[in-house]
């Protein structure tokens, strides 16, 4: 069986799957951009409020399709999508992005967390890279400057996780409630590194290059574990805040800096960071799939416990870092994992009643109702990108 041909023309049908519910059901025509939070099964809060996350993460996702399919079948929903950021989003008198906005597009939480500025340079870039609208790329760029102006910390390296409106110190750094309050995040290191990966192609002068090269060296000498695992949460110095790992970003993880090297040019720090995805994803089969083909949350390797619920985006996120290990070792192996993680979201995960991805199952297989299918954190982006990767 031609197992990646099999998973390409599963993954071609459910990519216009996964567009077609965010076409027909998420447009807010009443309010303008798009509905900030749906629940299972089809109930829209017109009057929730809408977070950048969810609508940077849709301007990538639409303009990502629109490069895939290199027509302009979402052209309209990119400009939509574009001009919403631009309009609600964009803090006009101190730069960068708010965080979120009330559903008639009233800032309402305005502070600047580098995770949602990196997300929006993402987006922009790869608006651009479809539209060429130079507004777009000079905005991307004016975040990268303020990025690298303002939370790259010059002492210690890295950046910093979240400042206030005006750009100072906040006390409060948190992405979300789940979250340790801590200075430096992995997660918010990674979305950086995606941002000028895609922000080189379209900017490729040597600020970015450097940026690029030093987020790729925090990676390897800061994050990565011994043990084939990327920790989360440090201190301004460095000093490690958690015991939790995270299976979901480590697979994540592992293809994105092979992504970002690649894009750099540079054969042998390709050939190495491509040895630290394989450990990372070696590291990934041994220990986050479980005996149905899912993918697990995260572990707490102090006590041992470990998050068991499968969700939405580790599962898409896998396929393509197991996928991107087979292209780097040819082992068919990888390819036979990643099949079944697919198999598994296909059973378990995917909505085929309603559309789009369920949140999560348990370790039995069964979802929550009460779990949104759209909202601040639940959007198109990982499960589109994983088709738009595999696919291509």
């Amino acid at each position: 069986m031609d197992i990646l041909g099999n998973l390409k023309k599963h993954l071609t049908t459910e990519l216009e799957s996964i567009l077609n519910y965010w076409k027909n059901n998420t447009i807010d025509n009443k309010y303008g951009g798009f509905i900030g939070h749906i629940d299972y099964p089809d109930i829209k809060k017109t009057k929730m409020n809408k977070g950048i996350i969810l609508n940077s993460r849709i301007l990538w996702t639409f303009s990502a399709a629109s490069n895939f399919y290199k027509d302009n079948r979402y052209a309209d929903l990119c400009e939509r999508s574009f001009s919403y950021l631009k309009d609600f989003f964009r803090d006009n008198e101190e730069g960068g992005v708010f965080w979120e906005v009330d559903y008639k597009g009233v800032p309402i939480n305005k502070r600047k967390q580098i995770y949602a500025q990196a997300f929006t340079i993402y987006a922009l870039s790869e608006y651009y890279l479809f539209s060429k609208n130079e507004e777009a790329k000079s905005w991307a760029i004016e975040i990268f400057e303020t990025i690298e102006n303002i939370a790259l910390d010059t002492k210690y390296g890295g950046y910093i996780e979240a400042f206030n409106q005006n750009w100072s110190t906040i006390e409060d750094m948190r992405l979300s409630k789940k979250d340790d309050n801590a200075a430096k995040t992995m997660n918010t290191h990674l979305h950086i590194l995606e941002a000028y990966t895609t922000l080189y192609k379209i900017y490729p002068i040597k600020k970015v290059q450097m940026a690029l090269q030093n987020l790729l060296q925090i990676f390897t000498d800061k994050l990565l574990s011994h043990d084939g695992h990327f920790n989360l949460f440090f201190d301004e110095h460095w000093s490690l805040k958690s015991s939790i790992y995270s299976y979901g970003h480590d697979i994540e993880t592992s293809w994105l800096l092979v992504e970002a090297a690649k894009t750099l040019n540079n054969e042998e720090l390709l050939e190495k960071i491509e040895n630290i995805a394989i450990l990372v994803v070696n590291t990934f089969v041994n220990e986050a799939i479980d005996d149905k083909d899912g993918v697990m949350n995260e572990i707490d390797i102090t006590t041992g416990n470990i998050d068991t619920d499968r969700h939405w985006w580790p599962q898409a996120e896998a396929i393509v870092g197991l996928y991107n290990a087979y292209r780097i070792t040819k082992k068919e192996k990888y390819l036979d994992i990643a099949f079944k993680i697919w198999k598994f979201t296909n059973t378990y995960i995917i909505d085929h009643k309603y559309g789009e991805w369920h949140w999560l199952v348990d370790k039995n297989g069964k979802y929550n109702p009460q779990h949104e299918k759209v909202g601040m954190w639940k959007c198109p982006y990982h499960n589109s990108r994983a088709c738009i990767q595999i696919i291509k």
